[in-house]
């Protein structure tokens, strides 16, 4: 017998892996796909010392690459704002943004309108 091509070694390691999984008798694989069973027995013979043995892997799944750096606890101590007025206001940490937003803007406009009583 000649040298045996990469392909048909390939092609019988597959069939017969396909054989071992299938749960059928060599002699019925072999008559559903048309095969002669003793070139099937030659082939298992010839791959015996060839075929690599099973190696279980387990798969454990990855850290992620990398996660969101949280913020760090908000202190439960009040923020002092200093107004240009001279006047503070303090605020506690759960203020809402927008709130003081609006807040900030009513004393910034309060403080730079004219005064709206007249010292006669």
């Amino acid at each position: 017998m000649g040298e045996w091509k990469p392909e048909e070694w390939a092609r019988w390691r597959g069939l017969l892996s396909e054989q071992q999984t299938s749960g059928q008798s060599i002699a019925g694989f072999c008559r559903e796909r048309m095969l002669p069973v003793w070139q099937f027995y030659e082939w298992r013979k010839r791959l015996g010392a060839k075929t690599e043995p099973f190696v279980a892997v387990q798969v454990i799944p990855s850290e992620p690459a990398s996660l969101p750096i949280p913020p760090p606890p908000l202190s439960s101590d009040p923020i002092e704002i200093r107004l240009r007025s001279g006047r503070s206001l303090l605020v506690g940490p759960d203020f809402e943004a927008d709130h003081l937003c609006r807040l900030l803007r009513v004393l910034v406009e309060r403080t730079n309108a004219p005064s709206l009583v007249s010292a006669d």
